[in-house]
């Protein structure tokens, strides 16, 4: 099993613009493949059930890899896209952050018919990370863009009511980059406070999902330097990681405890990482 880290480029990180793969033992293999359509790379999610790898590209396309790096299905460009984040969702669609339209869009998991919007466009002022949860609602995180607008909040949003979220966190402590739901049900996030700070304090955090409340903090301490956390993931093992600016970052979810660096790799610029196949 390989670690797949899309790598940002331009005004995203300055990191390598590519899909590295590494080994579990943090060795670098290279560009897990460097089709021209893979340009300054952000989601990144596998989907189980047919052993492919969904990636979003800056190139304004949705990929689809299979275990030997062959692209196997494309959108082709979508104007404007400009895909963040992406995950599945309960009734098998693909789901993909839109940074400039501020929403959610869903495409075929065969990604062969274009995609629908399932929340309005301007839900919130930043999207970052998002995630269902167990209850089947979207807990879509609410951040600071690169320009400086935004909010820092979780919201919550019903499938009946798409275009009434409801505030579910406001932490004066928090700026989230990426969300994830853990196995015990609550959010976590990867958070950066202030977002852009040369001294911002870094952490990931868990949240109640039926009132918000603070849960726990996960900090590095002195065992990973932990800058500009973003994609959050639960590995196989059932800890969480989360990849950052040259460092992949590992925590004992269930203690609450960091466990260090699992890789390092110098101008590394994380977004989003995956364990594949």
């Amino acid at each position: 099993m390989l670690i797949l880290v899309t790598s940002a480029s331009g005004i995203n990180g300055n990191g390598y613009g590519a899909l590295l793969a590494f080994k579990r033992d943090g060795a670098l293999i290279g560009p897990f493949n460097d089709d021209s359509r893979i340009v300054d790379p952000r989601g990144l999610v596998v989907d189980q059930k047919e052993g492919l790898l969904f990636l979003n590209s800056g190139a304004d396309r949705v990929l689809a890899l299979g275990p030997n790096g062959t692209i196997v299905r494309d959108t082709g460009p979508i104007a404007g896209l400009n895909p963040g984040g992406g995950i599945f969702g309960p009734d098998g669609r693909y789901y993909v952050g839109l940074r400039s339209a501020r929403t959610v869009m869903a495409f075929p998991i065969l990604l062969d018919a274009p995609g629908a919007y399932f929340l309005p466009p301007g839900i919130v002022p930043f999207p970052r990370g998002f995630a269902f949860g167990q209850d089947g609602r979207l807990f879509l995180a609410s951040g600071i863009g690169m320009n400086g607008e935004g909010d820092n909040a979780i919201v919550a949003i019903t499938c009946s009511e798409r275009t009434r979220p409801v505030r579910l966190v406001s932490d004066p402590d928090f700026s989230p980059l990426d969300l994830a739901i853990a196995p015990n049900g609550n959010v976590v996030v990867s958070s950066e406070h202030p977002f852009g700070a040369a001294d911002a304090v870094t952490s990931v955090r868990e949240y109640d999902t039926t009132d918000g409340h603070l849960v726990r903090v996960f900090s590095p301490t002195k065992l990973a330097e932990f800058r500009k956390p973003r994609g959050l993931r639960f590995g196989p093992d059932g800890h969480l990681y989360c990849v950052a600016q040259d460092e992949v970052v590992a925590f004992d979810f269930t203690k609450g405890a960091c466990l260090g660096t699992i890789l390092q790799f110098q101008r590394l610029n994380g977004q989003a990482l995956a364990f594949f196949p």
